[in-house]
């Protein structure tokens, strides 16, 4: 009961919508690198410019979570949403500098494929956290929710399909971004049905 006299708006959503703005920026940018496979130092240096944003969210999320007394839902779960949201860049920008440091001069399809399930899963992510200001639409955030599951399970099938191939490392790294979008996927379910 007291859940429901909680405050349901406030700059935690304006917060977390901003980090999912980074996010979109950087798997786009990421989908565009490993896409067309050109101008690899430019598509890098956005990443590395979203993923600086980012973490200046993600450092005054946390400062405002250590000096807010009563929050919009359980302050662990705000915690870890954030920081969750965080690694989902953090692997964006391993993958870019990953290119850079190997010296690729190709991908495979794969490769190709899971970038784009990847950019797919970001813009569901985006779409999740911001429903989360009201958590009454439950059912429109939980079939957000399955549907980053369903694209973490697209990852995984394109994943084995590529084990085999050159470019495994960074198949394997590209597959983790869309595990740390079902993390939060998962926090914003539990988050929903703890509060709806």
């Amino acid at each position: 009961m007291f859940g429901r006299l909680m405050p349901r708006e406030g700059k935690f959503f304006d917060l977390f919508n901003a980090h999912a703005e980074r996010i979109v920026e950087g798997s786009r940018e990421l989908a565009a690198m490993i896409g067309t496979f050109s101008e690899l130092e430019a598509h890098a240096q956005r990443i590395d410019a979203a993923e600086r944003a980012a973490d200046k969210i993600t450092h005054e999320t946390i400062t405002l979570l250590h000096t807010t007394f009563i929050t919009p839902f359980d302050a662990d779960q705000i915690h870890r949403l954030i920081t969750s949201m965080d690694d989902i860049l953090d692997l964006i920008q391993g993958v870019a500098e990953s290119v850079a440091l190997y010296d690729l001069r190709s991908v495979t399809p794969e490769a190709k494929q899971l970038a784009e399930i990847c950019q797919s899963c970001c813009d569901r992510v985006k779409t999740t956290v911001g429903l989360l200001t009201n958590v009454k639409q439950s059912v429109a955030i939980l079939k957000c929710c399955e549907e980053i599951d369903r694209l973490e399970s697209d990852a995984d099938r394109v994943m084995r399909s590529a084990m085999s191939k050159l470019f495994r490392e960074e198949s394997d790294l590209l597959e983790s971004i869309t595990d740390r979008c079902e993390d939060v996927a998962n926090i914003v379910e539990g988050i929903v049905l703890e509060n709806s």
